[in-house]
């Protein structure tokens, strides 16, 4: 294993951050794989899941098991694993300008036809060389004013030509669940068997230009441009946000069973020379992320939930009730469409409009942007 660190741009004189990533294999051996942990650096299952996967891929290098590569990011976001206030740890919002860590990553389709127009034929495998090689300097060349932009640059290339990228992230209070493509879904699907999903999310564009979107969007979009006559394999990145449940659920044998799940899949995919596992029959079917419709509440107070994220519910059925404390007044909150309650807050206090759930139904009803702030 070799271990790099990657500096960003530093803030402020006399201060410096750097990103850390764990390469296993060798590079252009075989399909290559990048994981990385926690890009919400509040969101802490994942960090102990990529302490399993670490554990593990030190044993399969060192036993010559690592076919392909595996560059791991055991904390993605040295930003925000320090930004604390008050005691408390921001990690989802960079405090210096407000925005998500996990948005606003730059789509590089124009500028890839740009760089392949004349340069591209027949060979879909030759195509990609040539596609990916100029992404890799597309993303060298995106333009750097502060840490954040650093950051995301640095993310992006090193995710960028992977064949496939798995985003830990996880919710408030959750079941496991995934939020992916359609057009990847179908590759996907042994994971979601290994790791048990109970709800899987689909989206064309989620809006807000997340991570995962930014590795595997542009595949489609460039085979759309490029047309037939300059053809590229297809979806060869895949990419997903994998949801390990809710904040608190950080224990070393639930997260020793998630890294085991990723491994059975990166078995599968012949990144790693192990026999691969049987697939676990899914949990749940997927659903369009336009179905996933969120509980908000009508005003401030207690919340008392009445089901546990991974039930399946249906529309109508009282999800939790919302109790004034100053007037005593309690407000029933019902499952606003069919399907399974796959995760809601972690906080049981909220104000008017504060979200404390979310239902992924089976039916388009939400349109724009999918995703929150």
């Amino acid at each position: 294993m070799t271990i790099r660190h990657h500096e960003l741009l530093s803030p402020t004189p006399g201060t410096t951050q750097s990103l850390v990533s764990l390469h296993y294999g060798q590079p252009g051996r075989g399909p290559k794989v990048l994981v990385q942990a926690s890009l919400h650096a509040d969101e802490t299952p994942g960090m102990l899941v990529a302490q399993h996967l670490r554990q593990r891929l030190d044993a399969l290098q060192a036993e010559g098991r690592v076919r392909g590569e595996v560059v791991l990011l055991p904390a993605a976001n040295p930003i925000g694993l320090h930004q604390w206030l008050h005691g408390q740890h921001h990690g989802r919002f960079e405090l210096a300008g407000g925005e998500n860590f996990n948005r606003g990553y730059t789509d590089l389709t124009d500028t890839v036809i740009a760089a392949v127009q004349g340069r591209l034929g027949s060979d879909a495998t030759a195509n990609l060389a040539t596609v990916r090689a100029a992404l890799r300097e597309a993303v060298a060349a995106l333009p750097v004013a502060t840490t954040l932009d650093s950051l995301r640059r640095l993310l992006l290339g090193l995710a960028c030509d992977a064949d496939l990228v798995l985003d830990l992230h996880c919710d408030g209070e959750a079941a496991l669940h995934l939020y992916t493509t359609p057009a990847c879904w179908p590759a996907l699907q042994p994971l979601a068997g290994y790791l048990g999903a109970r709800a899987v999310l689909l989206a064309e564009r989620s809006g807000g230009d997340p991570f995962d979107e930014a590795c595997s969007m542009l595949w489609p979009a460039l085979s759309e441009r490029l047309g037939p006559v300059s053809p590229l394999p297809p979806q060869p990145s895949l990419a997903v946000t994998v949801e390990l449940r809710g904040q608190n659920d950080v224990a070393h044998a639930v997260a020793a069973d998630d890294a085991q799940a990723i491994l059975h899949y990166l078995a599968l995919r012949e990144v790693l020379d192990l026999p691969a596992a049987p697939v676990p029959p899914l949990q749940c079917a997927a659903t369009p992320l336009a179905g996933s419709m969120p509980i908000v509440a009508p005003h401030g107070g207690v919340v008392v939930f009445a089901r546990e994220p991974g039930e399946t519910v249906q529309a109508g059925d009282l999800m939790a009730e919302l109790i004034d404390p100053i007037t005593g007044h309690t407000t029933p909150l019902h499952a606003p469409t069919s399907g399974v309650f796959y995760a809601r807050s972690n906080s049981r206090y909220t104000r008017a409009g504060g979200r404390l759930g979310k239902v992924a139904g089976a039916e388009a009803l939400r349109h724009g942007r999918l995703l929150s702030p």
